[in-house]
This record gives C-alpha cells, sequence and structure tokens, in this order.
C-alpha cells in the first residue's frame, strides 16, 4: 500500500467488461513528507475519491479482492480517504 493524491481522471468509454461502472483515478504518490513524487498510476476508485485528495492506495491481488473482481484487470485500488498522517522523524 501507498499514499497517494489524486491529481486527475480517466474516462474511457471502450474498455474490459469487467471494469465498466468503475471510475478511474490519476494518483501521484506521496512520500513519507505528504511531498508528490514524479511516480503516477491509474487506479480503481473504490470509496468515492475525488481530485486532491489524499488517499490509500492498495496493490495487486488485494486491489482485486476489495473490489470483488478477482479476474479483473486491476492492479490497483483507491481503498480508502486519509484524514490525517502522522509521522514521527
Amino acid at each position: 500500500m501507498y499514499l497517494g493524491k489524486v491529481v486527475g481522471t480517466v474516462v474511457s468509454t471502450t474498455k474490459n467488461e469487467a471494469l465498466v461502472g468503475f471510475k478511474l483515478l490519476v494518483i501521484k504518490k506521496l512520500d513519507e513528507h505528504l511531498v508528490v513524487t514524479d511516480t503516477s498510476e491509474v487506479v480503481v476508485d473504490s470509496v468515492g475519491a475525488g481530485v486532491g485528495e489524499i488517499v490509500l492506495v492498495s496493490k495487486g491481488s488485494s486491489a482485486r479482492y476489495i473490489l470483488e473482481r478477482e479476474k479483473a484487470p486491476i492492479d490497483s485500488a483507491v481503498v480508502a480517504i486519509v484524514d490525517t498522517v502522522e509521522v514521527n522523524s
């Protein structure tokens, strides 16, 4: 899992049948100080996140499991909208 910031959305009218009905988001990964990194990824939204929000992203089979689509072509999913982060460094 990693923390990310929603920076955009993806609209796709033609897609794999298993993705129909899911919102796709563009996420920029955050470092431990909540600074946006250069790494971005398209993920499936499971919680109704919006642009500008900090989210928790799950990867791999866990992402498919949370969406109840074990055979879908999903590698990453937003599983939480983050309220606060506390890091002691």
